[in-house]
């Protein structure tokens, strides 16, 4: 072992504690350093955190703005209930995830714990309903139905019930005026998620976790409208949780009153009319399928013909609005959703598709004269047209003989309409056609408004389809490669009709031409798209974006805005055009196809024009359409697999125009009993406690 010398070891411990010294040093330094950057640069930052730390903020919720008809009758309000609420953060906190809370909770509501457990859990993509789409932080209503005596019970014995509140709340509800639902018209509410507090803090127009939001119709489109602000509060407390002071109060601010063009009264009217016409077509034979008509589901739409605004609008299968309020149940959540509801929460109106048949005969017609057929002209109502080795048939083989255009719309003949379209489709170029193809029948159909949206104040409003040219490529190129796989040359029908247009499927074939020209094939449209068409027939040409909302009045009942008719392109005919086919539609009434339906009709009086519809669907019953207007209104309603337009939906709509200008059976008008024979033209008066005076002066 080899001996270092002393006079070797001193330099090495020297240099250590250099090291050492130098490190506790740098060490000091650090951390002056970061308490000076502390204290001093970011010192007011951290104490204004600080302090935050002792301020609690309590979200007050504002009332929502009512919605109103256009009398002032609620629609949709507020009553103050007795809610039962769950906090789940505090339930999870306890040993069995309030699983016992929950329980005795249940069995003093009278519920069964599972209904109850569901409410309060989370909504993801693969929980079913009922759950809670809202901030897991705030409280969760479980029922707003309980009794005083509930509330007592449980607020006696809050330690048995930790988490749960019982407290008058003001919730939203739908009174239903007369019996009228309005349901796919005003929507329903839910409470905001979480993505949609981070969108709207983007926006600049942030929600607050007790916030309900509109989920669709009125509630949806006008939500911030009708929403309000909600108050906040701000506390400050102790280390312990006691109040000391308040900070900051800002009082919740009410959502303003949505005043709507819809009538209660006619809505009534128009709802239990489409229920009947819909049970009385499910009484009636189908000979083409050996059963009775399924009358599955109906729209009906009444409409100012000279603004555009929606008077009444009726969905079937319907519902009643409040099942929505405070939580809905899983009965009640399958019941609107499930294989066998029908698809209640669907507005059909503006968002049910269907082939308008005879209908949609104003369009070919204009197409026809402005093409350079004339209107007077004659053509040949044969029962049958052949085209190639296909036969197209007349509506029950009936031939007229040499008949004019308005004759063709007064009786409805489809062979006048064949020919029409198929020597206009030949005329440009067939199924080579030229490079500026007219294309009339199709050009008219897109200037009439129809394949987009008419623009109404209401979401998830359906396009429809013009089937062109372009159509057909596009819808070829997406579906060629399944087509080409599927069809058969000699299969079932739907595998020759994939055979036919993995060949040619991107050709305007002259079949495709010859049933569109009866609004029939892959034509597409929405009852508020020919309602709004009727409309403007009615008031001389003019199309408006139809409107549901009439006016927006501030809470305290002093700012009021109206919410303008808006038009939007005028029908491509002439005045002469127009008056010619107004005669027709006349005609409908008094000597056509829906003559016998309207015998004793005060046609002198309240003239009245008409078209019925009838359309074919594959695979199901038909389709009845029946369009109407006089210099008031437009009425259009449709029954799917209810049979003929004037079978199944033309009594119906003639109950209708009966309420509105009080025509009795035999056809004496009393104006005492009719419920709006002239368009409402002013607004209810909203005073600063927010009820309504009704309006009373109607446009004459």
């Amino acid at each position: 072992m080899t001996n270092i010398p002393r006079a070797g070891r001193a330099p090495r411990v020297r240099t250590r504690l250099v090291v050492i010294q130098i490190l506790v040093l740098s060490l000091l330094a650090t951390l002056a350093g970061r308490l000076w950057y502390l204290q001093i640069r970011r010192g007011a930052e951290y104490a204004e955190e600080a302090s935050g730390n002792h301020v609690q903020r309590v979200v007050q919720p504002a009332v929502r703005g009512e919605i109103l008809d256009a009398r002032g009758v609620p629609l949709a309000d507020n009553e103050t209930r007795l809610v039962v609420s769950a906090s789940r953060t505090d339930l999870l906190r306890t040993k069995d995830r309030g699983r016992a809370v929950l329980t005795r909770l249940a069995g003093v509501l009278g519920m069964r714990p599972q209904e109850v457990m569901e409410r309060i859990r989370l909504c993801d993509a693969e929980t079913p309903r009922p759950c809670w789409n809202g901030s897991p932080y705030q409280p969760i209503p479980i029922s707003d139905t309980i009794t005083p005596r509930q509330a007592l019970q449980i607020r006696e014995r809050a330690e048995d019930f930790p988490g749960i509140t019982a407290e008058p709340t003001a919730v939203r509800r739908y009174p239903r005026p007369g019996g009228a639902d309005t349901a796919q018209v005003l929507g329903y509410l839910s409470p905001v998620s979480d993505e949609e507090i981070k969108q709207a803090e983007r926006t600049g127009a942030p929600h607050v976790r007790s916030d309900l939001v509109g989920r669709s119709g009125l509630e949806r489109q006008y939500d911030q409208v009708l929403r309000g602000k909600a108050g906040l509060t701000r506390y400050q407390v102790d280390n312990l949780g006691r109040v000391t002071g308040r900070a900051e109060n800002d009082a919740p601010r009410p959502g303003s009153t949505l005043i709507t063009s819809i009538d209660a009264r006619v809505q009534r009217v128009a709802e239990v009319q489409l229920a009947r016409a819909m049970a009385a077509a499910r009484t009636q034979w189908d000979h083409n399928t050996g059963e009775n008509y399924k009358a599955d589901s109906g729209a009906v739409v009444v409409m100012e013909a000279r603004t555009g605004r929606v008077v009444a609008m009726a969905s079937a299968p319907a519902y009643d609005p409040n099942v929505w309020v405070g939580g809905i149940s899983a009965a009640q959540y399958r019941r609107l959703t499930g294989a066998d509801s029908g698809h209640p929460l669907l507005n059909r109106a503006t968002q049910g598709l269907a082939a308008p048949g005879s209908i949609f005969k104003v369009v070919p017609t204009t197409a026809a004269v402005n093409a350079g057929h004339p209107f007077d002209g004659s053509y040949a109502c044969t029962d049958s047209y052949a085209i190639g080795g296909q036969v197209f048939t007349n509506f029950e083989s009936r031939g007229y003989g040499p008949i004019s255009l308005g004759r063709a719309l007064e009786v409805s003949c489809d062979t006048v309409y064949y020919r029409l379209a198929h020597d206009e489709w030949k005329k440009d170029g067939g199924l080579k056609p030229k490079k500026n193809a007219a294309d009339w029948f199709y050009r008219t159909a897109h200037q009439f408004g129809l394949g987009r949206p008419t623009g109404i104040d209401l979401p998830g409003e359906a396009a429809g389809r013009v089937p062109d040219r372009r159509w057909k490529r596009e819808y070829w190129q997406a579906n060629k490669d399944v087509w080409c796989r599927t069809g058969r040359k000699n299969g079932s029908y739907p595998q020759r009709i994939a055979y036919e247009n993995c060949r040619e499927g991107n050709l305007l074939r002259p079949g495709d031409s010859v049933n569109y020209s009866i609004g029939q094939g892959d034509t597409l449209v929405t009852p508020v798209q020919m309602a709004a068409i009727y409309a403007a027939l009615s008031n001389g040409g003019t199309l408006y974006a139809p409107t549901v909302g009439k006016a927006i009045v501030s809470p305290d009942g002093r700012r009021t805005t109206r919410i303008a008719p808006r038009a939007h392109g005028r029908l491509p005919m002439t005045r002469r055009t127009r008056d010619k086919i107004d005669r027709a539609l006349a005609g409908v009434v008094t000597r056509g196809s829906a003559a016998w339906r309207f015998q004793g009709w005060p046609q002198d009086r309240i003239p009245l024009h008409a078209k019925t519809g009838t359309a074919e669907v594959y695979g199901k019953q038909t389709t009845s359409w029946f369009a109407t207007y006089t210099k008031d209104y437009a009425v259009v309603m449709t029954i799917s697999q209810g049979g003929t337009g004037s079978g199944a939906s033309a009594p119906a709509v003639r109950a209708i125009y009966n309420a509105l200008y009080g025509v009795a059976g035999d056809g004496t008008i009393d104006r005492g009993k009719a419920l709006l024979p002239a368009p409402q033209e002013d607004l209810p008066r909203v005073t600063p406690d927010g009820t309504a005076a009704t309006a009373g002066r109607r446009r004459g």
